[in-house]
């Protein structure tokens, strides 16, 4: 099939499967322009299905850039709270100073432009110039990675190379409609090329495509080890049922965020400890926890005594309210 006819066959295929997902919806070209900002930065480590009650909440309290740049942290951290990576919260105010005190208020439309903004790297500058500027660039997510490795059946640790992948991109050709066509790939990988169970008799592609050919599906990816790394907990209440938490600046995940006092220890320590222990995941790590109740707690200009009912009006990271929840059942 020639590459007219694929993108053909996936423009067609995407106008009548796409999923009606709220930073798509037809708005002003500025607004367009905020809302692929907002939805790529929250995309990134997180799924779809969880985003969309984010986005719809984030727009409605914070509607543009202007208000962007502006919005308190707190208030800016709450709409963000349970989202996870908060960092990507506060490059995105970040970002909003930036474009509207160096590029006036315009958002960049050129590779280059947009990786000078916080948190924005060569992946999600790419989605933004197809998305929001529809450039002929196709952005390489884990979706798009997929449908590649599955075309060209590539197993080999050279073949599945980011760099090998963005050579082969030029299987899909262009298309005139670059916002929809770069969507509409990202969209084949979500929808129909799944990781498990590939619905390839729904696919626009699939004659085009090796592993169909072969029914050899399975999909070879360069593993990123998990770290597995032990840490103490100090769980501190005071007479009044209210506990003691930190601002984390001691640790690189969460900065800034409220956390129990901790501190990373042996796996000897860890084993013999005799309380509670509890995994969490996070990013790339594997946090093995003992939680220890201690009587005594130094108070720090960072610390924070909260009590359970105050806890709605406080922004927790998941982490933090995972070993609360822990606690509280001891």
């Amino acid at each position: 099939m020639k590459k007219q006819n694929i993108s053909k066959n996936i423009l067609h295929w995407y106008d009548n499967n796409k999923r009606q997902l709220p930073w798509r919806r037809y708005t002003s070209i500025k607004q367009k322009k905020y809302f692929t900002l907002v939805s790529e930065i929250m995309l990134q480590q997180t799924q779809v299905k969880t985003v969309i009650p984010y986005f719809n909440n984030f727009v409605l309290k914070i509607p543009n850039l202007k208000s962007l740049s502006k919005v308190k942290d707190q208030k800016l951290l709450k709409c963000w709270e349970g989202l996870g990576y908060y960092s990507r919260a506060r490059n995105l105010k970040k970002t909003a100073i930036k474009i509207i005190n160096v590029f006036n208020g315009q958002l960049p439309s050129n590779e280059d432009d947009l990786k000078s903004l916080p948190g924005i790297g060569e992946y999600t500058a790419r989605a933004i110039m197809a998305i929001a500027y529809n450039k002929k660039v196709i952005p390489l997510d884990g979706n798009v990675e997929r449908v590649l490795k599955r075309v060209f059946n590539l197993k080999k640790v050279n073949e599945i190379s980011k760099e090998n992948l963005h050579k082969k991109k030029t299987f899909f050709g262009e298309a005139n409609r670059s916002s929809d066509y770069a969507q509409a790939i990202m969209e084949i990988g979500a929808l129909i090329c799944k990781p498990s169970t590939p619905l390839c008799y729904q696919c626009p592609i699939s004659e085009n495509c090796k592993s169909f050919k072969k029914k050899d599906f399975e999909i070879v990816s360069i593993n990123k080890l998990n770290k597995k790394k032990f840490f103490e907990v100090n769980i501190f209440q005071n007479n009044y049922k209210k506990y003691y938490l930190l601002k984390n600046q001691k640790f690189n995940f969460l900065k800034g965020m409220p956390i129990f006092p901790m501190s990373e220890i042996s796996k000897v320590k860890f084993r013999n400890h005799v309380g509670k222990k509890i995994n969490i995941k996070m990013s790339n790590m594997d946090m093995k926890i003992a939680i220890k109740n201690v009587k005594n707690c130094p108070l720090k200009k960072n610390g924070l005594l909260i009590g359970s009912n105050e806890l709605s009006s406080w922004t927790l990271p998941s982490f933090t309210k995972k070993i609360l929840n822990t606690v509280k059942k001891i």
